[in-house]
């Protein structure tokens, strides 16, 4: 078979193939060429080609989340891969694999006036796990170079995974042919997670809080931590983006502690364990930060110095399954208080109040939208939900049962909402996605839908509140004279027609009475998008005006 006959690049495109790479998304350029001729001909290589750099990478990212396999990138020299760093900073917070590949011209001409050439070299070294850089100058394929792909591809098998960097220099002519070769690489071993339980016995007689951030779906985890949280002495906070589902679980932080007074005892754990990755209830971060731990332990194999909470007692890199089947084999007394008791106590009660909270009928405010999908969506799908207000909300319900709960909480950026949601579609084609996004989000990421072919089965709901509508719920700008120019940055655009203009067709929805029944039809029937026009003005004082009316 036929590939590029640039041996360096032969060697690479082997290796990430040995090493389970099985998607490449490509950005179109000259100096990436070589490798676009490699990867074509691999066959155990799929390439996908995506223009827009930034859109590639998030696109990628997306792709990696929903299989949970390493996705590579490709682009071609200069300024290209800089588009790629707002997905590797994500990457690197979620511990996403990805691997980044970048083209560049030899050594020898970079800062000399060459096209297309900055220092590539380390570009992203605050944000990766690795980087290994080769130079056709300098080239032969030997044990040496060999060893050295191997060691540096096996940061994809470790449990603290993320983005590596590969930078190749490449002199023209970059389009040639030869025969395919054969590379042997030493055996992939996976890394594992400690099996080093701590001393359990620390735990007796207190009060317990496990805290749950964003997750990958984990029935094993979600089994044990329901036999874990049968214990009266025990409160498990969850989000819906920690992607566990359990009547004994509350999954609505910030409705619930909403009613609580932050000097009450009776609700401070004294013991707290904390797992998974962002956390989006600043309420509980700013709660925990002035509560008196006595413990706290974090199960986690990245960032291990990460003291979110201020008292962090050590970070345990142990399996969370592995720890809570170990905590429940301990035969603690763990019924000896009514810690449980008190916090679901106050979320009933929200939750009830939440029920039969009301507005102004006719206008739509983004609330409304929320609490419309609570009743139009149903499993089975996967919901994607941009940054800012958008994830905010989903937090004050429960969460659906069934559906799956993905957001890029690593950096909480606007930029790529669209693009990773297209790119997860991409990789599930038989299952329904849905994006939930606001408009300023959608605006900066449009270039998603320049995706070819676009995946039919992700649809998009996009509230279009005519700009950063965060910036009207949180202290600070929402007083601020400045807010609308310069922090909201008000606009008239309308998110609605770009989507038009790529050929798509789209529903629009401007009235409260039409919006239940224009969701249920949306999702029901082959239309990819709807914008909803919410209220701008109002959504604000509808927010304080929720938490004013479910607090007990």
């Amino acid at each position: 078979m036929q590939s590029s006959d640039k041996e360096l690049v032969q060697m690479v495109v082997s290796a990430l193939a040995h090493h389970g790479v099985r998607r490449v998304i490509h950005s179109p350029g000259s100096r990436n060429s070589s490798f676009a001729i490699a990867f074509e001909a691999h066959p155990a290589i799929e390439t996908i080609v995506v223009h827009d750099e930034r859109a590639a990478a998030f696109i990628a990212l997306g792709w990696a989340q929903q299989t949970q396999t390493p996705v590579a990138i490709c682009c071609t020299s200069g300024s290209a891969c800089l588009n790629y760093y707002p997905a590797i900073a994500e990457a690197y917070y979620r511990n996403i694999p990805l691997l980044v590949l970048t083209a560049d011209r030899p050594a020898k001409w970079i800062n000399q006036g060459d096209g297309q050439t900055i220092v590539q070299a380390k570009v992203f070294k605050n944000h990766t796990h690795a980087y290994l850089g080769f130079d056709e100058d300098n080239f032969a394929v030997n044990p040496t170079p060999i060893q050295q792909i191997h060691n540096f591809l096996q940061h994809l098998q470790q449990p603290w995974k993320g983005p590596i960097h590969l930078n190749i220099g490449i002199n023209e002519p970059l389009y040639g042919y030869t025969e395919m070769q054969h590379f042997d690489f030493p055996k992939v071993l996976n890394a594992a997670h400690s099996d080093a339980l701590p001393d359990f016995s620390v735990l007796k007689d207190k009060k317990i809080m496990v805290l749950v951030g964003q997750m990958d779906p984990n029935p094993a985890l979600e089994i044990q931590l329901s036999l874990f949280a049968k214990f009266s002495n025990i409160v498990v906070l969850v989000e819906n983006t920690s992607n566990l589902q359990n009547e004994r679980f509350n999954a609505c932080i910030d409705r619930s502690l909403n009613s609580i007074d932050n000097s009450d005892a009776a609700y401070q754990p004294e013991v707290l364990i904390s797992l998974g990755g962002a956390i989006v209830s600043k309420r509980i971060k700013a709660y925990l930060r002035q509560t008196p731990l006595h413990l706290h332990w974090r199960l986690a194999s990245d960032f291990p110095d990460m003291n979110t909470f201020g008292l962090l007692t050590a970070c345990l890199p142990i399996n969370p399954v592995l720890f809570f089947k170990g905590l429940l084999s301990a035969g603690l007394e763990l019924n000896s208080l009514n810690f449980q008791g008190k916090w679901k106590a106050i979320d009933y009660i929200a939750k009830d109040r939440q029920a039969e909270f009301q507005t102004n009928e006719g206008q739509i405010y983004d609330y409304h939208v929320f609490a419309a999908l609570q009743e139009a969506l149903s499993a089975p799908c996967i919901l994607h939900l941009a940054n800012s207000s958008v994830v905010r909300y989903a937090q004050l319900f429960d969460p659906i049962e069934g559906l799956l709960y993905f957001s890029n909480r690593g950096t909480s950026g606007i930029d790529g909402s669209v693009s990773t949601a297209v790119g997860a579609a991409l990789a599930s084609p038989n299952q329904q996605h849905l994006l939930i996004c606001g408009d300023t989000s959608f605006i900066y990421d449009s270039n998603a839908l320049w995706t070819d072919p676009f995946p039919k089965n992700l649809k998009i709901i996009i509230i279009q509140n005519h700009g950063g509508g965060i910036f009207q719920i949180i202290q600070g700008p929402a007083n601020s004279p400045l807010r609308a120019q310069y922090f909201e940055a008000t606009h008239q655009k309308s998110p609605g027609k770009i989507a038009e203009g790529y050929g798509f067709e789209v529903q629009y929805c401007v009235e409260q009475q039409e919006l239940i029944p224009t969701l249920v039809r949306f999702l029901e029937n082959g239309q990819q998008f709807l914008e909803i026009q919410t209220h701008q003005d109002g959504n604000a004082q509808v927010l304080q005006d929720f938490f004013n009316f479910v607090k007990k």
